[in-house]
């Protein structure tokens, strides 16, 4: 995008140095939190995503705008997960500047993949001599996309905050079912890409686009993928509110573990579900009568619990898992083991205990379940959780749904069970909630959510929450929900369509690459 002076012999305007640029787009990154719940401002996200690229093509070199797109990462991370401040040290007893040193490691290492995906994007524009319509439409949104992609399961993925979950409620909602949160955000980064356009002599052209893109995405938001199965279900949805100083305090223990039994037993409930280990302790140090007790209740009043609680299989191997209590006497127990652990919280990465020995947290080294496990069978329902950080593989949870445990149907309802309480009164619980708002559009199928002190909430297969419990207090939540059968393309394809197309972009931009070259070869004048 060139600028040029009114008069031909007047000097060029002064360059702004790579620090300045840095400055813009870390202060741009950090501004796109306002663009995630609580707040749903989601054009900001790309306005965000516009003055990166911006700047990215103003820059003089591709180190340069690798260190752009290095700032406007660490801004976009670190204000859009200061919270984790909050668990380090409030509650794992860091002491606070390491705390803080900490978040700000994790906002410099996620920084990197954007520094990757914009000085790849601009070492391809100048070695290709990519026109500015290819560079802004092609080229900038796949390498963004891409690279939140590879930050989605490079050692082990951080996903939280993909851009794509800023649309959740937006008119690009309608995409999800197809291409995910990834190929959302791919969406958002060429809307940012056409609008830095509307300067350019293609600017009808990019605003035609980013009205259709949009237009589309409306369209799309009304076709329904999947169909009502069997007939809907009662549940009841605990919200324990344990503080977090007192949820693994032995004092406190027993006092939980009766709250916990008494709001199960306070009234019946096809579904009864509790949050992340409601019981801290694995079951052979609870009380003798107390799974016995809530087995009789089930079976009395025709209830299924799924109850949060630690497994140990051995002495050194124990999950993250619930057990489902099924309401018919000599039933199986059912079990769900956690497959996708947090690193640091759930599992020490290879050459890291160090780093979790200055904390203190409990159940700090788990052993993961299994990629594919069983639904849990509920009336006519296929009711399928996930713990906590799991919901923000959607592509994992696509793949359950796609290819269920063998001799099952897919599940007809999805189950999230957290304990969010790490990071107190933050903003992390409303983003979690918007996250398996993303899970429930890629889907179609509803989400229970049943946490220790919020979001509580039902939602249904379109993204929209139908109830929900205020968070930090003690309570229920009593919904009945419809269960949904069939598939999205997504649950189909997974992340392959997105990936193809932003594929088919990048091959787009070097054809582009080509012709423009040709052009400029037979007329100088028409090149660009």
């Amino acid at each position: 995008m060139r600028f040029r002076s009114a008069r031909p012999d007047a000097p060029p305007p002064p360059q702004r140095s790579t620090r300045g640029r840095m400055a813009i787009a870390a202060l741009a990154g950090a501004a796109c939190v306002f663009a995630f719940a609580p707040f749903g401002w989601w054009p900001l996200q790309i306005l965000g995503l516009a003055v990166l690229f911006y700047q990215v093509l103003r820059s003089a070199t591709p180190k340069s705008a690798a260190l752009v797109g290095w700032a406007f990462g660490f801004g976009w991370t670190a204000a859009g997960t200061h919270w984790l401040y909050v668990s380090l040290h409030n509650f794992g007893g860091m002491a606070a500047p390491l705390a803080a040193a900490a978040v700000a490691l994790l906002a410099f290492g996620m920084g990197a993949y954007v520094a990757l995906a914009m000085g790849g994007a601009a070492w391809l524009r100048r070695r290709w001599a990519l026109p500015l319509p290819a560079a802004n439409l092609l080229l900038l949104p796949a390498m963004w996309a891409l690279f939140e992609w590879i930050r989605g399961w490079l050692f082990t993925g951080f996903p939280w905050l993909s851009a794509g979950y800023a649309h959740n409620h937006g008119p690009l909602a309608g995409y999800a079912a197809i291409v995910g949160v990834y190929g959302l955000g791919w969406l958002a980064a060429v809307c940012a890409g056409a609008l830095l356009l509307l300067a350019h002599r293609t600017r009808w052209r990019a605003a035609g686009l980013v009205a259709g893109i949009m237009a589309a995405g409306l369209g799309l938001g009304q076709l329904h993928w999947t169909h009502a199965e069997g007939k809907p279900i009662s549940v009841r949805l605990l919200q324990g509110n344990i503080p977090q100083d007192e949820k693994f305090n032995g004092a406190h223990v027993m006092t939980t573990l009766r709250q916990y039994q008494e709001a199960i037993m306070a009234a019946p409930a096809d579904l009864i579900a509790t949050p992340e280990t409601a019981v801290v302790l694995l079951p052979q140090q609870l009380p003798p009568d107390y799974l016995p007790t809530l087995a009789q209740f089930t079976q009395k009043t025709g209830s299924s619990l799924v109850l949060g609680i630690p497994l140990a299989d051995s002495p050194s191997v124990y999950h993250n898992s619930v057990i489902g209590i099924a309401p018919r006497a000599g039933a199986a127990v059912y079990r769900y083991d956690k497959h996708h652990l947090v690193p640091f919280g759930e599992f020490i990465p290879l050459g890291f205990r160090w780093f979790v020995d200055l904390m203190s947290i409990p159940l700090g080294d788990q052993t993961r379940g299994a990629a594919v496990q069983p639904a849990l069978a509920v009336k006519d329902q296929r009711v399928l959780p996930n713990i906590c950080y799991e919901d923000l593989f959607g592509e994992e949870i696509a793949e359950q749904l796609n290819h269920p445990a063998a001799g099952q149907l897919p599940a007809t309802l999805l189950l999230n069970v957290s304990n969010l309480a790490w990071f107190g009164a933050t903003i992390a619980i409303p983003q979690h909630l918007q996250i398996s708002q993303m899970r429930t559009l890629e889907t179609g199928r509803p989400m229970l959510r049943a946490t220790n002190t919020g979001a509580t909430a039902v939602i249904d297969g379109r993204g929209v929450v139908r109830a929900e419990l205020a968070p930090d207090t003690r309570g229920t939540l009593a919904a009945t929900v419809q269960g949904m059968a069939g598939s999205t393309p997504y649950i189909l394809w997974g992340n392959k369509l997105f990936l193809a197309l932003a594929a088919l972009a990048l091959g787009g931009a070097w054809l582009a690459a080509r012709r423009n070259a040709a052009s400029r070869a037979k007329n100088p004048a028409q090149a660009g």
